[in-house]
């Protein structure tokens, strides 16, 4: 197999003062290599125009492209590396990868120049519409938008410009090529730079050449238009503007209907917000039901059904929940439909349905000095022979990721494309585990055979500061470490990585916010209690409900201390 190199491979040594422009040909390099059959003509004739530049210029174009918008001033853009300025643009000016003088909107105009720049080149303006002289930036902003709605050129604004504002024009190309490389858009030419000094570090994963993100264009372009319809969206764009844009998802490729089905969601939670109900349950609808995808989104379809009963559509909303019922994608489905059938059977006069009783938990009471919360029942409970550790969602998922290791980096198809992963891009897939059951199986017979604390601590040892989904090293100390190890038994630890494995999104949170460890307990009892904690006034959230039905299920030590403060004069200061 060949196998991509170590991230620490292909990052430029910050010694050198064009490090990022070794890394940009990297990419190049990379996304021809792996995606060429993708690229367009225009995209081939970027990266080899890229190649026949002057070096400097190529380093100016890259400064450019890494830093924030596509607008600069060229007094803004003077690097030591790079030396003359106007002799490394003249060569981006000619094969039209800068343009040398854009036409600039009012906003853009005020995003680029200083309060006391706007002043001298809008004099004329600010003194006709009467505004005084010390008007603040965004008030000048306000007041000038409706008279001056022309984009021009910064020549036109303002004759006497000490310098000039320049655009780069293929920041569309760059995000294109840098999104074939990454596989998203969240990530960004800043992961080269963290590696180098240290502040990263990853696993490395066999690659082979031909894994990717995207297999056919059109992927590319469906990922690109979710993308900006969600920046849009952020931006405060009408959400009846974008819903009339939003695309079909793709049937073919279930990771980007499962966008998709995000999406809608988003906007149709913004469509709520505005007050427009059907183009939310439109939404919503297109999200959760038959054809949304393999298993449509339970998101949308709860929020789908508790509009229709806000809107009275008791009728309608008990049509389609009621054959949900009978067959939850989930737990946390079932929960919210347990609620939902009985408000709605109710208010059609109908009897209520055989609904799950909630398992009671046992509760605890406790008054306190007033402070962080957690932090004060730790400190309230600890004893050297019984101490408490803050854990909440990082205990039981870091001995996941520890034991599990093997089964999370398995080297498969589509996992990994690149070498910045801090974990398998299909987590959060459907067929995530089914595709690793075999690795996991392997993983979780440890804790049958007896092996699983040496496979943990190997994998503490040898994984140290690595990037995981599920292990936070800052937290994950070795004195928590051995006290897990020593006081959770293996079968617990087993039914709660078979209960995370069953849907890992959501299951990852909602665990105890404390530990306490009995290692001198009287044979026969748990040697371990989980503690949610609760201040005045909190509520357990579902995802705690869940977590904590499953404990009492399978008879693991849980508890929820609910905390009152205590008064100055010693009392209880809500009583």
């Amino acid at each position: 197999m060949n196998s991509m190199p170590a991230a620490s491979a292909v990052t430029a040594s910050l010694d050198d003062p064009r490090y990022y422009l070794a890394n940009f040909r990297f990419v190049l390099g990379w996304v021809v290599d792996r995606h060429g059959d993708l690229l367009e003509a225009a995209e081939h004739g970027f990266v080899s125009g890229f190649a026949a530049l002057p070096e400097a210029s190529q380093a100016l174009l890259v400064r450019m492209v890494m830093r924030k918008g596509e607008h600069f001033r060229t007094a803004r853009l003077a690097y030591p590396e790079i030396g003359d300025t106007e002799a490394a643009l003249a060569p981006l000016f000619e094969a039209g990868l800068v343009e040398e003088a854009p036409e600039l909107s009012l906003e853009t105009l005020f995003h680029q120049l200083r309060l006391p720049e706007l002043r001298r080149a809008l004099a004329g303006e600010i003194a006709a519409a009467g505004l005084p002289a010390a008007t603040g930036k965004a008030a000048l902003l306000e007041a000038l938008a409706p008279r001056l709605d022309e984009s021009r050129r910064l020549a036109d604004w303002w004759p006497e410009a000490p310098d000039r504002i320049v655009r780069l024009s293929v920041m569309e190309t760059c995000d294109r090529l840098r999104l074939m490389f990454f596989g998203n858009l969240r990530q960004d030419w800043s992961e080269f730079v963290l590696t180098e000094l240290g502040r990263q570090a990853f696993e490395r994963v066999p690659i082979t050449p031909d894994s990717r993100a995207f297999g056919h264009r059109h992927e590319l372009d469906a990922y690109l238009a979710l993308h900006r319809l969600r920046e849009r969206l952020e931006g405060g764009e009408p959400v009846a503007t974008l819903a009339r844009h939003l695309p079909a998802p793709l049937a073919d490729n279930a990771w980007l209907a499962a966008r998709h089905r995000r999406l809608c969601v988003a906007l149709g939670r913004q469509a709520e917000r505005e007050g427009q109900g059907e183009l939310a349950l439109d939404l919503y609808g297109r999200a959760g039901w038959p054809g949304s995808g393999p298993d449509g989104s339970a998101e949308a379809r709860i929020r789908h059904l508790r509009l229709q009963e806000r809107r009275g559509e008791h009728a309608a909303a008990l049509a389609l929940a009621e054959p949900l019922a009978a067959s939850p994608s989930g737990e946390t489905e079932a929960q919210a439909l347990d609620r939902l059938l009985p408000r709605l059977r109710r208010r059609l006069g109908l009897a209520p349905p055989a609904t799950r009783r909630a398992p009671a938990h046992e509760r605890w009471s406790l008054t306190l000095p007033p402070g962080p919360v957690e932090a004060a029942v730790r400190d309230h409970l600890h004893d050297d022979t019984a101490p408490v550790h803050y854990v909440e969602n990082v205990l039981l998922t870091g001995l996941f990721g520890l034991l599990c290791w093997e089964a999370l980096f398995a080297p498969l198809p589509g996992a990994f494309f690149h070498p910045f992963h801090s974990g398998p891009a299909d987590l959060y897939r459907e067929d995530f585990v089914s595709r690793r059951r075999e690795y996991f199986d392997a993983c979780l017979a440890r804790l049958d055979d007896g092996g699983y604390r040496e496979a943990i601590w190997a994998t503490w040892r040898t994984k140290q500061g690595l990037a995981s989904p599920f292990v936070h090293w800052g937290l994950l100390d070795e004195a928590l470490l051995e006290r897990a190890l020593a006081c959770l038994p293996a079968a617990h630890l087993r039914a709660c990585f078979e209960r995370l494995l069953g849907d890992l999104k959501a299951n990852r949170a909602g665990l105890p916010d404390l530990i306490q460890f009995r290692p001198d307990a009287p044979e026969g009892e748990p040697r371990y209690r989980l503690i949610e904690v609760k201040g005045p006034g909190d509520r357990l959230q579902d995802n705690q409900h869940r977590w904590l039905a499953f404990f009492h299920a399978r008879g693991m030590p849980a508890v929820v201390c609910h905390v009152a403060w205590q008064a100055p004069d010693g009392g209880d200061a809500d009583g």
